[in-house]
């Protein structure tokens, strides 16, 4: 396309839904639509000469049908296209000057495990998903006794399954979120978690998305133990002998290797 018709969607590593995005394509196409301005004509000749001429062999970055096969839209949850890409495009310009006078912190924004709403605090975001979804991730910290990490690997686990159309209770997979979403409520699969051994694995240590809010907020549940363990007296151990039984050993290990010379 891009040496035959100078057309071209950008590199192949950036695409995601391949094959779907051509259907998609193909589809405005067969249609006698422009893929730029998206108007339609009468025949594919009328077509080829407006998008030749008004130079549309391209398709509207500003048009969100197309978020969805691109995989920069996928690597900060809750932030366009445009708002990482102006990240990575920012210059940092070291002109000697240590001033950090104009720096300012921005609130951490978690976003939901089963939609887009966003909240500044953990609170705030429990309240939502137990209000909007009733999921009770407060509770099941408690009922579970999840320590810090492994809340981190469940919130990993069940981005990934939602990010997949999968409900995470039983497995089966979706079309699209929103039927994910309908199951979970009509099957009452919310708060039914597999067993600890699906989700509890190495893997699930790194996020589905990057950057992701919701782990950085967290709280660690190893807290309440940390504080018990401060009042316990720590009794060292007696390493008067430890200097002898080294002696000791590397002795064994000389007069070992000596035999084994003869």
């Amino acid at each position: 396309m891009a040496r035959e018709h100078s057309f071209s969607i950008g590199l192949p590593d950036n695409i995601v839904y391949c094959n779907q995005f051509l259907d998609a394509l193909q589809g405005k196409l067969d249609n006698l639509q422009c893929l730029y301005c998206e108007k339609t004509f009468r025949d594919k000749t009328t077509l080829k000469d407006h998008m030749r001429k008004k130079a549309h062999r391209r398709i509207n970055a500003n048009n969100s049908e197309y978020d969805r096969y691109y995989i920069i839209n996928y690597l900060e949850l809750g932030k366009t296209w445009e708002e990482v890409q102006s990240e990575d495009d920012r210059e940092m310009v070291d002109d000697g000057d240590d001033d950090w006078s104009d720096w300012q912190s921005h609130p951490v924004s978690a976003v939901c495990l089963f939609c887009e709403h966003q909240s500044e605090t953990m609170e705030q975001i429990y309240t939502h998903m137990k209000e909007a979804h009733g999921f009770d991730l407060h509770e099941l910290r408690t009922e579970l006794s999840l320590r810090f990490y492994d809340q981190v690997k469940l919130v990993n686990f069940l981005r990934r399954q939602l990010h997949q159309s999968r409900c995470y209770g039983c497995q089966e997979t979706f079309s699209c979120r929103q039927e994910v979403l309908r199951h979970l409520k009509e099957a009452g699969h919310v708060m039914q978690l597999p067993h600890k051994s699906t989700w509890n694995q190495p893997q699930y240590y790194f996020p589905t998305y990057e950057n992701d809010a919701l782990l950085c907020t967290l709280s660690d549940g190893d807290e309440d133990e940390r504080n018990v363990s401060e009042d316990v007296p720590v009794i060292s151990e007696d390493v008067s002998n430890l200097r002898a039984l080294k002696q000791n050993s590397v002795l064994k290990s000389m007069l070992k290797s000596r035999g084994s010379c003869r």
